[in-house]
């Protein structure tokens, strides 16, 4: 389970130091035993059936996922999700 508050918590940590290898490091050190991924938005992919972010940001979208089954899947329930997915978008300059 992933609460709403600990969402926010992440998505302030993110967009104060940035989505990078040294932020994602930082996230899954303080925020044990969460996992956390790190992509691009468009390789989640669009389109019927495709996950739904919890959290959008100027510059991040945040999804959910559930390894409960051994298996990493997008999910839309926070009770279910072990871990997040930051997909940063490609905002352009």
């Amino acid at each position: 389970m992933i609460s709403a508050e600990r969402i926010e918590q992440v998505v302030q940590v993110v967009e104060r130091a940035g989505l990078n290898d040294q932020t994602l490091s930082a996230l899954r050190e303080a925020f044990r035993p969460i996992h956390f991924t790190y992509c691009m938005d468009d390789d989640i992919g669009t389109g019927i059936g495709a996950p739904v972010p919890v959290r959008t940001t100027d510059t991040f979208n945040l999804y959910l996922i559930d390894g409960q089954a051994h298996c990493m899947r997008f999910t839309a329930d926070p009770d279910a999700a072990t871990g997040l997915v930051l997909a940063q978008l490609d905002v352009a300059s």
